[in-house]
C-alpha cells in the first residue's frame, strides 16, 4: 500500500471515529437511561431502617434534547420497576432558558407525569437553579398540586414501623435562601437525618451528625474523558463533589449525575441515570 493510500485510509478512519463519537455524545448517550443501584453503609443510619430503598432523581431538565414528556414517563416506569419505598428529586425539573434542539415544557405537565412514581413513604423534592430562574413559586405550585411534597428549608419526618428518620430539604444555593439553620431548626440532633438539596456546594455548610446528604446539579460534568477527567463541573470544588458516593471522615454524600442536559446537549461517558440507594447501618468498627 502506498503512503498516499495509507494516509487516505487513516483519514477515513479518523472521520468515521469522529462521526461515531459525535453520534454517541449528541444522541445515543443523552437519549439513554440506566437504572443504577448502590448499597450504602452509613454509620448514623439506624438498624431499624436497614434495607430502606430510596430512589434518587435529579436534573430532569424536561425540554432538553431527547428529553420531552415521554422521557419523563420512561423515568417513572424505570423508577417504579425498582420498587422504591421513598423517592427524592433534587431539583431542576425545567429548562429555564432556550436550548438548541430543545422545547419549552411547563412545570404542570412535568409534575403530572412525575406524580406517577409509586413510593409508599412519599415523593419529595427540592428545587434547583433552573426552577428558580423559571419561577420557583410556579414550579413549586405545580409539583405540590400533583402531590409532590416540596421541601424548601424545611423538614419532613417519616416513619416505617420502628424506623424513624427525617428528610431535610434545603433551597437552592444560587436562587434560594438556602437557610440551613432554618431547615434544621426543628430537627432532633439525635434523629437519623437525610439532607436533600440541588447543589452539592452546600455540603460543607451542613451540620454534623447527618446520616446522608443528597444532591444533583453537577450532571457529573456531562463529559468524562479518559485520563483527562471531567473538563467542566459547575462547582467551586471541582471534582470533589462531582458524582457518586463521597465519604469525607464520618460524612457521607451522594451526588447523582441526573437525567437531562444543560447548556450543551451532550453526554459522554456520563449516561443519564435513575439511582436506587439501599441504606444500611454500618457495622461497628
Amino acid at each position: 500500500m502506498t503512503r498516499r493510500a495509507r494516509l487516505t485510509l487513516a483519514g477515513g478512519g479518523g472521520a468515521l471515529l469522529a462521526s461515531w463519537l459525535a453520534l454517541h455524545a449528541l444522541w445515543l448517550e443523552p437519549a439513554s437511561l440506566r437504572l443504577v443501584a448502590h448499597t450504602l453503609e452509613l454509620p448514623r443510619w439506624p438498624a431499624a431502617c436497614d434495607g430502606l430503598r430510596v430512589a434518587v432523581l435529579s436534573d430532569l431538565h424536561v425540554g432538553s434534547p431527547w428529553n420531552g414528556p415521554p422521557r419523563v414517563a420512561e423515568v417513572v416506569r424505570t423508577t417504579n420497576r425498582a420498587r422504591p419505598e421513598l423517592a427524592l428529586v433534587a431539583g431542576d425539573f425545567v429548562v429555564a432558558h432556550g436550548m438548541a434542539g430543545g422545547t419549552r415544557v411547563g412545570p404542570d405537565e412535568i409534575a403530572r407525569e412525575l406524580s406517577g412514581i409509586r413510593a409508599p413513604l412519599g415523593l419529595l423534592a427540592a428545587l434547583g437553579n433552573h426552577d428558580g430562574w423559571w419561577g420557583a413559586a410556579e414550579v413549586r405550585s405545580a409539583l405540590e398540586g400533583a402531590g409532590i411534597r416540596v421541601l424548601e428549608d424545611s423538614a419532613h419526618p417519616i416513619a416505617r414501623g420502628a424506623c424513624r428518620f427525617t428528610i431535610v430539604g434545603i433551597s437552592d444555593l444560587w436562587t434560594g435562601a438556602h437557610r440551613v439553620d432554618r431547615a434544621f431548626q426543628d430537627v432532633d440532633e439525635q434523629a437519623a437525618t437525610i439532607a436533600l438539596m440541588h447543589n452539592p456546594d452546600l455540603f460543607p455548610e451542613l451540620p454534623p451528625g447527618l446520616a446522608l446528604a443528597i444532591a444533583g446539579h453537577t450532571h457529573g460534568g456531562q463529559v468524562a474523558l479518559p485520563l483527562l477527567g471531567r473538563p467542566v463541573i459547575p462547582s467551586k470544588f471541582g471534582e470533589r463533589f462531582a458524582a457518586g458516593h463521597i465519604v469525607e471522615g464520618d460524612r457521607h454524600y451522594f451526588v447523582t449525575t441526573g437525567i437531562g442536559t444543560s447548556v450543551w446537549p451532550i453526554r459522554f461517558r456520563v449516561p443519564p441515570e435513575v439511582v436506587v440507594l439501599t441504606l444500611r447501618s454500618a457495622p461497628p468498627t
